[in-house]
């Protein structure tokens, strides 16, 4: 990296990192949508592809060991693109009649997006959802106070992630470049492997996540043990899909952007690239 570079836009995503605590929505959609051809998963398994575009979505879960096996067995041959487009069909219809009752912004979100809008940093959002889905959930979630600069959704795109495109065009919507001046912020594996596909920065968030798996009810009823070994486990999935950081809850946020910052800071003073060893794979409670 030449010269010295500052983050200057966060990439939000949205069910589960800025709406929608858990990604509860999706996730129940695609339960019913399932378990009405007689196929049953459990919530860790629809929740194993999340993030991604949803047709993508439902052919990872049909892929799935028991998505295949239930199909087999309930049809009596292997599914089909065809298939894909029904349950698709169903899904859809489903989730937009209810996705606009899961966008009341997460706890921390709009006070976070406040201190980052006012240290300068623009505001850029992807999702897994189309834009007709998004066109429900931005109203609610500027009602709640959160709205993003631009909104990038994989119907614009032609591609979801985790390919980088979707971040691409937020870079070119509000004129940010390079991609070391980008941090891609999210709440499952894809959307860490987005940024980094992006040439980005990427950070994990835990708290509301769809990769830690609990609605609000669980998390507060969870018991501290078991809930820190859960933390533990999904920060190191984010790490493993290469999170330059994890933190914990949203609020954390504007410290770890500093800490990006200080990183790039000490790679321009020594004129070299940042070494593997500076990529932070310790505990998340240690990492900010």
């Amino acid at each position: 990296m030449k010269g010295m570079q500052k983050i200057q836009m966060v990439v939000f995503d949205w069910a589960g990192t800025t709406v929608d605590y858990g990604s509860s929505a999706p996730a129940e959609v695609f339960s019913r949508v399932f378990t009405a051809e007689n196929i049953h998963l459990t919530r860790e398994e629809i929740n194993r592809p999340m993030g991604m575009e949803k047709k993508a979505h439902i052919r990872e879960l049909l892929k799935s060991e028991a998505g295949n096996r239930q199909w087999l067995k309930q049809f009596g041959r292997p599914w089909t693109e065809a298939d894909v487009d029904a349950i698709y069909q169903k899904f859809e219809k489903e989730l937009y009649s209810v996705v606009a009752e899961y966008s009341v912004p997460i706890d921390g979100v709009v006070e976070t997006v406040k201190k980052l809008r006012d240290a300068g940093l623009k505001i850029g959002s992807t999702t897994g959802y189309t834009s007709a889905m998004m066109e429900r959930v931005i109203p609610g979630a500027a009602a709640g106070g959160y709205k993003a600069d631009c909104v990038v959704t994989p119907d614009l795109t032609g591609t979801g992630r985790p390919a980088p495109y979707m971040i691409f065009a937020c870079m070119q919507k509000l004129a940010v470049y390079p991609p070391a001046a980008v941090v891609k912020v999210g709440d499952t594996v894809v959307d860490i492997l987005e940024g980094k596909n992006a040439g980005a920065w990427s950070i994990g968030i835990l708290t509301g996540s769809n990769l830690l798996g609990l609605t609000e009810e669980e998390y507060s009823r969870m018991d501290g043990k078991e809930l820190k070994a859960r933390k533990e486990q999904a920060a190191q999935r984010y790490l493993e899909a290469g999170a330059d950081l994890v933190i914990d809850n949203i609020r954390e946020l504007p410290g770890a952007i500093e800490e990006l910052n200080r990183r790039m800071e000490k790679t321009a003073k020594s004129g070299a690239e940042e070494p593997a060893e500076c990529r932070e794979e310790e505990p998340y409670e240690r990492i900010l």
